[in-house]
């Protein structure tokens, strides 16, 4: 008897705490998660075969997710989710956010280090027998200085908060604003009401995605500022790069949410994957406008 059947409750009612049975999934996404780490580190390293190790671990992952959240789902609609369940999730989704908001505090960290502390005790007095050249000059205080005494840091300029940024500021702030809407549809019962903003949002996120694109072609083909463009290249692209990332994995969850919404799966009593994807969102907003103040303005 698996686990899943021993905790099934009597009459055809959902089990006090589902226990799903032995699952390969988990070994399965390791295994993706292996080849896109391996891919990654070996393509930025100038190994030309990393790439196809990565596409090819970001295909097997997202295979095994589909089948992982399909059977996730099935369960759900099945009746196997009781309230406890319910609590489960909250908690985790939870959990999950903080663990979020300490990875971008790390990057935050390194970029207020970067600034306050290692680029001002690099240009003073006790430095200058071994960098007499050295200027404590952050990027972003004059254009195109580089600070770098041994050349190894090519001239570039910094990006500035208009247009590009501005606009993927207005275009996060307002899919907030239409998912809002969204989640007061979905306790109303109105189920339309709530596609058509779903939609919007997604759109929003979308349009978000292909601005960041032509942002970051700008800034390799016209302002020469890349990965590689000293520390401030490093911070720039790590922490807008990874929100992006993380835009692009919300508006994914956004896109599945309104997709079981337009097959009925949500009800204006249960709705918690509405609602976690909703939070995800808004935690990516939140960090966005944190970047546009600290990295485009300051």
């Amino acid at each position: 008897m698996s686990a899943s059947t021993a905790t099934q409750a009597a009459g055809g009612k959902a089990p006090y705490y589902f226990v799903p049975g032995p699952s390969r999934h988990p070994v399965m996404a390791a295994i993706g998660l292996f080849f896109v780490i391996l891919g990654a580190g070996q393509w930025i390293n100038g190994h030309q075969w990393g790439m196809y190790s990565l596409i090819f671990g970001l295909l097997w992952w997202a295979f095994v997710l589909k089948q992982w959240f399909g059977d996730a789902i099935r369960e759900s609609e099945g009746g196997q989710y009781s309230e406890r369940i319910d609590i489960s999730y909250r908690w985790s989704m939870g959990w999950f956010i903080f663990s979020e908001v300490m990875f971008f505090g790390a990057f935050f960290g390194a970029l207020y280090w970067a600034r306050l502390h290692a680029v001002p005790n690099l240009g003073s007095l006790e430095n200058a027998i071994l960098w007499p050249d050295f200027k404590a000059l952050w990027p972003s205080v004059a254009a195109g200085m580089t600070a770098s005494p041994a050349n190894i840091v090519e001239p570039f300029a910094t990006m500035g908060p208009w247009p590009l940024p501005t606009i993927n500021t207005a275009l996060l702030l307002t899919s907030g604003v239409t998912l809002t809407i969204a989640h007061h549809a979905i306790l109303d019962g109105k189920r339309g009401k709530t596609i058509a903003f779903m939609w919007i949002t997604v759109i929003l996120g979308i349009i978000f995605l292909v601005c960041q694109g032509i942002e970051y072609h700008h800034a390799y083909t016209e302002l020469n500022l890349k990965l590689s463009s000293g520390i401030f290249g490093s911070t720039f692209f790590m922490l807008t790069g990874f929100h992006g990332f993380h835009v692009f994995v919300g508006m994914l969850m956004l896109l599945f949410i309104t997709l079981r919404l337009h097959k009925g799966h949500f009800t204006k009593d249960r709705h918690f994957g509405f609602e976690g994807a909703a939070w995800y969102w808004h935690f990516v907003d939140v960090v966005w406008l944190g970047l546009y103040v600290v990295v485009y303005w300051m």
